[in-house]
């Protein structure tokens, strides 16, 4: 019942990743989440796989956890009339529908804020509400693409690569989850709603940080560094006799820590490498050296002997590795649910701890439209009324 964000209730509209991000975070506060989905197959990410596990998709057990499942055909009068009750009664609407498509289906902002003069509405898309973008489809690797992100991944003269997660739609969601928290601090405050515009490009485009600041001061278009930083040296991945492994040497005592501890003084003494600036310059030349000498002895040998001299360096961990290290499991990210299809599953947790507050046990993520009746039932409806609609289809089938 303390839960930070208890008594908050969310008519979630978004499907695929950015909105069921947004709102698993909110659910994971403590927030009501209930997931509107159209008939007959829901939310496109339970058809996206394989792996399935019994039916159900990794892909969409991973991000609607602690929710609860609606099937509303949005195209019907009565299938609209559902949904005028659950806004009235909601305090956040999220929506991750094309710009314009929620005024024709009568759940825009000025239509649900009508019926609930201080509802917090979120829009999430690909490049926004308003711009010549705005009707374009917004996926993942679109925006990413776009924002210039792409154009700094990889390694010069090779292809360029995404990142290996959907970054642009999970930074969405993450920044929608953060407008929606504060919006509702301030309603608390005020009294009042908002509406929030949140695009996958900008939210993108605010992740160049430095690369952008470097960018608006000297004109020079940044180089793709591989696992190098643009503006750090040694910070990268090399190559010992059988693997890489990554060394992050961050300022100058930790570049000469590193030299003694890999027996190189000719390095340390090297004038071309004495301050990070001189190695940022010269980093090919450094590279190069570096690789030579861990080229000599396995990533293990190199990783104990720099870690000793506490120089930051580690193994790059594959999945299996992640979640069977010691450290990981002795934070508990990882959390086992017993799901209704797919039986016990494990789901990746909340990221953070409070102090004063024990996070409540997540639940697994709804079957599609499991919660259809108990929440027309809340919203008044009578059964012979459920199996009307129902039959007419504005419910698609149990």
């Amino acid at each position: 019942m303390n839960s930070f964000l208890n008594g908050v209730r969310v008519l979630d509209f978004s499907r695929a990743l950015a909105g069921p991000f947004c709102t698993m975070m909110l659910s994971d506060l403590g927030a009501e989440i209930i997931k509107v989905e159209p008939p007959p197959k829901g939310d496109e990410a339970r058809l996206w796989g394989p792996p399935f596990v019994n039916g159900e998709s990794a892909y969409f057990l991973s991000i609607n956890r602690g929710k609860k499942s609606i099937v509303i055909d949005l195209n019907k009068e009565k299938g609209k009339e559902v949904i005028r009750r659950l806004i009235e009664k909601s305090d956040v609407i999220v929506e991750n529908f094309r710009p314009g498509t929620t005024t024709k289906l009568g759940i825009d902002y000025e239509t649900a804020s009508k019926l609930n003069s201080k509802i917090i509405y979120c829009s999430i898309s690909g490049f926004g509400q308003t711009g010549p973008y705005k009707s374009l489809p917004g996926y993942d690797i679109i925006a990413f693409a776009l924002s210039g992100m792409m154009s700094i991944t990889g390694e010069e003269g090779r292809p360029p690569v995404k990142v290996g997660v959907p970054v642009a739609d999970i930074g969405a969601g993450m920044y929608a989850a953060y407008a929606i928290v504060a919006a509702l601090y301030r309603r608390e405050k005020l009294g009042i709603g908002e509406y929030i515009d949140v695009s996958l490009l900008e939210g993108q485009i605010s992740w160049l940080t430095y690369q952008a600041e470097s960018y608006f001061i000297t004109g020079v278009e940044p180089k793709r560094l591989g696992s190098a930083h643009m503006t750090i040296a040694p910070y990268q991945a090399f190559k010992a006799k059988d693997d890489y492994f990554i060394v992050a040497a961050g300022n100058d005592e930790h570049w000469r820590k590193l030299c003694d501890a890999i027996s190189a003084d000719e390095l340390k003494n090297d004038s071309r490498f004495i301050s990070n600036p001189d190695r940022v310059r010269n980093r090919e030349q450094l590279e190069k050296l570096l690789n030579e000498i861990f080229s000599k002895d396995k990533a293990d040998n190199w990783i104990a002997k720099i870690s000793a001299s506490g120089v930051p360096c580690c193994r790059i961990n594959t999945l299996s590795s992640v979640f069977s290290d010691k450290h990981v499991k002795e934070r508990g990210i990882v959390k086992e649910v017993q799901h209704k299809k797919a039986g016990k599953v494990k789901l990746v947790g909340m990221p953070y701890r409070f102090k004063n507050y024990e996070l409540q046990q997540i639940e697994p993520p709804p079957l599609l439209g499991e919660d259809t009746e108990q929440l027309l039932t809340w919203l008044g409806y009578k059964a012979e009324e459920i199996v009307s609609l129902r039959n007419e289809g504005v419910l698609g089938q149990s």
